[in-house]
């Protein structure tokens, strides 16, 4: 069976708790390791938050509606609409954002299962 060319709809995603402990931050998991060998990618919404994380892959961000703000180690990154982010494998973070929503691309999509973590 080859693969098949895919539109997501924004108004039928579903955005799963992305772990904030205060404020708000959402996942809409689009493209995983079930419909790609090499790259994932979703939606992520980021409001008065905090979301500590270390990336095990390659991401790279671009900012879709307001401002979405990343701190890498001693630097604070500030993003609008249309900037986008280069984030290197094992880079720790932290997320936050005001009323951001951004388009989030990971590589490789099957970082979980290479790690042993899934």
């Amino acid at each position: 069976m080859g693969k098949k060319t895919v539109l997501f709809k924004r108004s039928a995603m579903t955005f799963d708790d992305f772990g904030a402990k205060e404020g708000k931050a959402g996942i809409a998991r689009l493209v995983g390791p079930d419909m790609s060998t090499t790259m994932g990618g979703g939606i992520a919404t980021f409001d008065q938050c905090a979301v500590e994380w270390t990336v095990r892959y390659d991401e790279l961000i671009v900012v879709l509606e307001g401002t979405f703000k990343l701190k890498a180690g001693d630097e604070m990154f500030e993003a609008k609409p249309g900037d986008v982010l280069w984030i290197p494998a094992e880079t720790p973070l932290v997320y936050m954002g005001d009323k951001a929503v951004v388009f989030y691309s990971v590589y490789p999509v099957d970082w979980r299962k290479r790690l042993g973590l899934a």
